[in-house]
């Protein structure tokens, strides 16, 4: 044994639920996370354990995102994809019978779908939570929450709205999964000094923060990130590793730039002619992915060559052993500096495999088989590193997150900075409400008073920032940001009023359905 190595992936997405619709595009975010993701990568887990091959790994799955996988509308919404999807490719098996090069490519694909849905309605009974919950349950996968909307906390100037993220998340965590949650992914590993304290208040054990925010803590950490740090009150700090993160995330380095690779951008929904794919694109026209990509990477250029899975998984199977051969050198160096095991922190967002990396669920298939093979790199869960090693060096970890630079100018700067005052004039009202009535209102004032709690949550989503910074999908981000904004005012003026209009809150209660139950006391 040289060193332990912890994989965590970052499952998220923002909530979108749009029932009045029966198509809507960014919906579609969602599904193809469903299907190039999260099943498959439940899929290559069902298949190690099928075969005996040990692994361990930690995984958010984020509030929104368990309330969107248990939400009947949406999942309702999948299985029509599903199915629209394998029409497409029985379409596109009669159209390449001829091609030698694509037309093995389309009865791949009808294939795969056909395998996804099988799992996903048969061994999954229509719920992906299921195969989470599984692996959970067998202490395979410690599943982690997040804040309780991916609210950017240290933006937030009221405390008791960060309270209120953690601990609704706590809570969603615990009605999906039946635990409270021992880890948290910070939003965006966004952190600020005094954060910890209100962590351990919810139970939570440990959180993730970048490289820097643990190698510029306060003293210096003695093992850099080769092992976790606590805060003053207990809670744990892992820094994610530099050198394993590189080879998955660098675009110059990393794997998934690979010539063989899936590409990513060359789908059927815009290469085919138009009226042939419009009846699988949106409504509108718009052209959008589909899933079927007949191309490799191939080069820098715009020529591409024809995609061969085969080759692909090879070469899966060759940056598998390549990138567990770097952690055992890499390991091998920093163990000879310390007094224990180094520990190794791998943090990705969990769609860089399959959605954007087609072949990564095979890439880290493959990973735990050479892990496996090997036995000197041993793949653990955070929480089983502090079992063996409870003692650990006490610092002030670095105020810090993973977005560009390192700290918080994605989601606070020229473009968006109008949203804050938003925000925290929603914050500090729902908590002098909260106060207001902490003993209770009449069931018209408590709907309302919980719908603006939710409309409130929706609005913090660090997600919208983040879009109109990156300018994708500025417009939905915009108007979602500024939907919440007038969806809370509304109902504050009703609540002011005294005069309720019946037909707009049951229309919000039902398309932003988040976190039923809620109780908007949480904010007092």
């Amino acid at each position: 044994m040289k060193g332990y190595w912890s994989l965590v992936l970052h499952a998220h997405l923002p909530f979108v639920k749009h029932p009045d619709y029966g198509y809507f595009l960014e919906e579609h975010w969602l599904f193809e996370a469903i299907s190039e993701t999260y099943l498959p990568l439940l899929m290559n887990l069902k298949t190690l354990e099928k075969e005996g091959t040990d692994f361990r790994l930690t995984s958010s799955v984020t509030p929104p995102l368990a309330e969107m996988l248990a939400d009947g509308v949406l999942n309702g919404k999948y299985r029509e994809f599903l199915d629209r999807t394998l029409e497409l490719a029985d379409k596109e098996i009669a159209r390449t019978k001829d091609d030698p090069y694509f037309g093995p490519l389309a009865k791949m694909y009808r294939e795969r779908f056909e395998k996804l849905k099988n799992y996903y309605l048969n061994d999954l009974q229509g719920s992906v939570l299921n195969g989470y919950r599984h692996f959970q349950d067998t202490g395979k996968l410690e599943i982690i929450t997040c804040g309780a909307t991916h609210g950017y906390l240290p933006l937030m100037n009221n405390e008791k709205a960060v309270r209120a993220q953690i601990e609704i998340a706590a809570r969603t965590h615990e009605k999906h999964f039946g635990v409270r949650p021992r880890g948290i992914w910070l939003p965006e590993c966004a952190y600020y000094a005094g954060l910890e304290k209100i962590l351990g208040d919810a139970g939570i054990k440990f959180f993730f923060v970048d490289s820097h925010g643990v190698l510029y803590s306060k003293p210096r950490p003695r093992y850099g990130t080769y092992a976790p740090v606590y805060t003053e009150n207990g809670v744990a700090a892992f820094g994610r590793d530099y050198f394993s993160s590189k080879q998955v995330w660098s675009s110059k380095e990393g794997y998934p730039g690979d010539a063989y690779y899936r590409d990513f951008y060359r789908d059927i929904g815009y290469d085919l002619d138009y009226d042939y794919i419009k009846p699988y694109i949106s409504p509108d026209g718009a052209r959008v992915f589909t899933g079927l990509k007949y191309h490799r990477i191939t080069g820098d250029s715009e020529f591409k060559e024809a995609y061969q899975p085969g080759v692909a998984y090879g070469k899966t199977e060759e940056h598998a052993r390549h990138f567990v051969e770097q952690r055992i050198e890499q390991a091998s160096e920093a163990g000879a500096l310390m007094d224990r095991l180094p520990l190794m922190v791998s943090p990705y967002d969990a769609e860089l495999y399959g959605h954007w990396w087609f072949e990564g669920p095979d890439f880290l298939m493959n990973v735990f088989r050479e892990l496996a093979k090997s036995g000197e790199i041993k793949a653990v869960t955070p929480p089983e590193y502090l079992m063996e090693y409870p003692t650990n060096q006490v610092v002030e970890v670095n105020p810090s997150s993973w977005g560009d630079e390192g700290y918080y100018k994605v989601w606070l700067n020229a473009g968006n900075d109008w949203i804050y005052r938003h925000l925290h004039f929603m914050q500090d009202s729902m908590v002098k409400l909260a106060g207001k009535y902490l003993h209770g209102a009449d069931s018209v004032k408590t709907r309302c008073l919980n719908q603006m709690a939710r409309e409130l949550f929706l609005c913090q989503s660090s997600d919208w920032a983040f879009l109109v910074t990156t300018g994708t999908a500025t417009e939905y981000a915009t108007a979602r940001t500024k939907e919440h904004i007038h969806n809370f005012m509304k109902l504050y003026g009703m609540l002011e009023d005294d005069k309720v209009d019946f037909g707009y809150l049951e229309k919000l209660e039902s398309k932003n359905s988040i976190f039923q139950g809620l109780d908007y006391r949480i904010f007092a």
